[in-house]
């Protein structure tokens, strides 16, 4: 991954230094540290400071909460935390949600507006809960699981299975034909006029480049060759690992995108001129995510104000 392409990556980011074997010391202890700090979730948005970063609180002036996981310790020191300090985050109800002064944010939209360390705990926090939330039941046995490792094991109570949190890999491809025009489609779950780059989940068995040629013939029938890695980000909604690709049409393959009409509703192909043209008329991928990133790595700079920012 290019330095200056890995630099629009705005979930790539981070200043933590996870420090995995902290997390046998038990979230009690992390919690009670003196120099602990808590970021704080609510219904998957972070409690925020008066300008718009990650408010870090010491745990102890969070009355309650629903669940606590260590995320790591901060590698330098900060007005906001000392240097090697245990970051947990907190999730609370809505009870404690409305005592706590604070603006609130969602990561679609702040991500590419924090700083590297803000932008970082955001993202590893709402993969961590997403995953608890989802598996608060055993799939062997169907018992409730309990959290251990400070937050990094839910336990099977009855078989003393361990669960480990889980990220399902996905290729997003900037696909260009001879002409270097960009294919870009409209999915059926999104509102009209919006246009991302195609993408897909890695299936069992199968490599990345794989998954990019099949996903690009299912999703508007045009055969792609040589996909090329360009970099990966986090996913959190739920727990996606995006990895992105550039690929082009194959040599002697025709260009006649055909969406497939359940997932892709409409393909269209763009230059550079024509999407800069459209953006009045496009809703484009948000500035958090790597579709975004990857599409003005092919146009060659910042394209104009997005709109609806808060997409992904």
């Amino acid at each position: 991954m290019s330095g200056s392409f890995s630099l629009r990556l705005a979930l790539s980011r981070a200043e933590l230094e996870r420090d995995h074997l902290s997390r046998s010391l038990g979230i009690d202890a992390l919690l009670t540290a003196p120099e602990a700090r808590a970021i704080v979730l609510h219904e998957g948005s972070a409690l925020l400071t008066d300008s718009g970063g990650l408010a870090l609180v010491p745990p102890e002036s969070v009355a309650s909460h629903v669940l606590a996981v260590f995320l790591g310790r901060s590698p330098a020191g900060a007005p906001d935390v000392a240097a090697g300090a245990p970051i947990v985050a907190l999730v609370v109800d809505d009870e404690v949600a409305e005592k706590l002064r604070g603006q609130w944010g969602d990561l679609r939209s702040l991500g590419w507006r924090l700083g590297a360390r803000d932008a970082g705990l955001f993202t590893q926090a709402v993969a961590l809960v997403n995953w608890h939330e989802s598996a608060t039941f055993s799939p062997r046995t169907g018992a409730p699981t309990v959290s251990a490792q400070s937050g990094w094991v839910r336990i099977d109570p009855d078989t003393g299975a361990e669960n480990f949190p889980r990220t399902d890999p996905a290729v997003i491809v900037a696909v260009t034909d001879a002409d270097d025009r960009l294919l870009l489609g409209s999915n059926a779950l999104w509102e009209a006029h919006r246009f991302s780059l195609l993408a897909g989940f890695v299936e069992p068995g199968e490599s990345l480049e794989a998954a990019v040629v099949r996903e690009v013939f299912e999703e508007a029938g045009i055969v792609v060759t040589d996909p090329v890695y360009l970099g990966s980000q986090p996913w959190p909604f739920p727990a996606s690992l995006m990895v992105g690709f550039r690929a082009t049409v194959a040599e002697g393959e025709g260009v006649d995108a055909r969406p497939d009409g359940e997932e892709i509703l409409e393909l269209r192909w763009f230059t550079r001129e024509q999407l800069a043209d459209s953006l009045d008329d496009v809703l484009l991928p948000g500035r958090s995510s790597i579709a975004r990133a990857i599409i003005e790595d092919w146009y060659g700079g910042r394209l104009g104000k997005p709109m609806g920012e808060d997409e992904a």
